[in-house]
């Protein structure tokens, strides 16, 4: 690996806008495997596409395990059918847990402002009846 195809650990939080306890936490839970030159971490191009896969599938709620078991079936042959598959069943789980979600909190909002309405018709009331 050569410098020009490296990233030090400042240059990934500052691409990436993660901490360096981040980057820390993901080595240890065997989502990235900087090069270490001493006390350096050097972060080439497979780490930068794994560490943003992490971030995606981190913003899609995914938990670090299924990630990390998504990484680990990448086959570098070219025939990553299984990774496929077993992402794409995974999106449709989450997209449907996501949906549900958004559909208690769309009644949740409802619910939420009728409650408001009817509370503001009830201080304008007692602010009239205050007035008179």
């Amino acid at each position: 690996m050569t410098d020009a195809d490296s990233f030090s650990i400042r240059q990934m939080c500052d691409t990436y806008s993660v901490t360096p306890r981040t980057l820390r936490f993901y080595e240890q839970k065997e989502l990235l495997f900087p090069v270490r030159l001493g006390t350096q971490r050097l972060y080439g191009k497979r780490e930068r596409t794994r560490l943003h896969l992490i971030l995606r599938g981190k913003r899609f709620g995914f938990s670090l395990e299924d990630i990390r078991q998504l990484l680990d079936m990448y086959d570098r042959d070219g025939s990553n059918e299984a990774q496929l598959v077993r992402t794409y069943d995974l999106a449709q789980d989450r997209l449907a847990r996501m949906e549900a979600q958004r559909a208690e909190l769309d009644e949740a909002i409802s619910e939420l402002r009728d409650q408001l309405a009817q509370g503001a018709d009830l201080l304008a009331r007692h602010r009239a009846v205050a007035a008179e």
